[in-house]
């Protein structure tokens, strides 16, 4: 087993880690890739640091005594670089694709409250789309878990053997809630500003030209905080334990609009961000809240 990398108070440096993701890797991947156990823990950090204010802008979220259930994924970024930068890390960082993401909030963590963050790899699988592998966070207050997340990667590595679907996507739920979410042209560089995700996809139209998109895209962590800021100020959401699934799945193209559409339930509700025309999904997910 792989020893944890402990950092105290503070994580580790943005900007080395970004020269080192950009280095190519000794080897290229092939078919018999492993996924080593490494992890990484970061102690006593504050959920008040400076970019929180900015992080509440950037996404819509509302002044509160408790931090948005996302920050903590901000936080643990630092960690999440450390660990996919590391020379075992058999992977390039740049074109690995964030599939699903899935936060379980134990309870709403406090604005100035001291966390202790765990991030490890774990959960690697072989799909027709090629390899798949989880970046598991976890952060502690006073020995208890308060908050856990499992983001899913995909490594593009396509099944040659396999036979590609011809059929028509299914039909998309119709929910009966809907609002406008406008993304600016900026709003790569602005989340990129507070978050340390500086992947070149979402920064400017040219840099995103050079690894196939035709503009700049919207985080997808973006766009799941920007969509619960919309629904927390909805009549009936609960600042409680919940679980809130995320499945990405097409590209939102900077600058542009999107259809934010939902239903409420007495346990759970049903979202999904559309285009702005109403017949494709960027994301898709579920709230439930926790007894």
């Amino acid at each position: 087993m792989t020893d944890t990398v402990i950092y105290r108070n503070h994580p580790p440096g943005l900007w080395s880690l970004y020269s080192k993701a950009l280095l190519p890797k000794e080897k290229s991947p092939g078919n018999d890739i492993h996924i080593p156990a490494l992890s990484a823990r970061l102690i006593g950090v504050s959920t008040a640091n400076d970019n929180l204010k900015r992080y509440h802008k950037v996404c819509g979220f509302g002044t509160q005594t408790t931090v948005p259930i996302t920050w903590p994924h901000i936080l643990a970024f630092p960690l999440h670089l450390k660990l996919l930068t590391e020379k075992a890390f058999p992977l390039p960082l740049l074109g690995l694709v964030h599939l699903r993401n899935h936060i379980t909030q134990h309870r709403p963590i406090g604005t100035g409250e001291t966390l202790d963050i765990l991030v490890k790899l774990e959960g690697q699988g072989n799909t027709s789309r090629g390899l798949e592998f989880d970046l598991v966070t976890e952060a502690w207050a006073g020995g208890r878990l308060v908050w856990e997340e499992t983001s899913t990667n995909l490594f593009r590595q396509p099944d040659k053997n396999s036979k590609k679907s011809g059929g028509k996507p299914p039909e998309l739920p119709r929910y009966p809630e809907t609002a406008e979410i406008s993304a600016p042209e900026s709003i790569g560089r602005q989340y990129a500003g507070v978050s340390g995700d500086r992947n070149p996809i979402h920064l400017h139209a040219l840099t995103a030209k050079a690894f196939g998109f035709p503009r700049a895209i919207a985080h997808g962590m973006w766009s799941k905080a920007r969509v619960l800021a919309l629904l927390e100020q909805q009549s009936g959401w609960r600042p409680d334990a919940v679980s809130i699934s995320c499945q990405f799945k097409k590209p939102l193209f900077l600058p542009g609009t999107a259809q934010l559409n939902w239903q409420t339930g007495k346990s759970g509700w049903d979202y999904q961000l559309l285009n702005a025309s109403g017949d494709a999904p960027h994301l898709s997910g579920e709230i439930q809240w926790r007894d």
